[in-house]
């Protein structure tokens, strides 16, 4: 499984994808983006399984990275993880084409929890 992280904080994707490890995907690929306009770089070089994206952003945020890729018809499995999980934001991001909304802060078990829910094999 390829996995692209974006975050704007290093320190982030980091933590990120250690918890991703813990949680079972210990086998995966990981990339990493700044942002959203690196992450359709990294989009166009190659399969990714899985997108998680923070909302804030700069360049270009995580729900516009979400719609840019709708809009190519692009339906790679996306979900946030992000500081801000308000109703309107999980809302948003649903009609969006989000998968999920994971909030920090997160634990593996969150991650577990998450992917079964939605179907995906660890």
């Amino acid at each position: 499984m390829r996995v692209l992280v974006v975050d704007d904080s290093r320190a982030m994707r980091l933590i990120v994808i250690r918890q991703l490890r813990q949680a079972g995907l210990d086998d995966a690929e990981f990339i990493e983006a700044q942002h959203g306009i690196e992450a359709l770089q990294h989009l166009g070089e190659g399969t990714v399984d899985l997108v998680l994206s923070d909302w804030n952003m700069p360049e270009m945020n995580g729900l516009e990275l979400l719609r840019e890729l709708r809009s190519r018809d692009d339906q790679v499995l996306f979900g946030f993880v992000t500081s801000e999980g308000t109703p309107d934001m999980v809302r948003l991001a649903r009609e969006s084409g989000a998968s999920f909304l994971i909030s920090k802060p997160f634990t593996p078990n969150n991650f577990r929890d998450t992917f079964e829910a939605i179907g995906v094999r660890l």
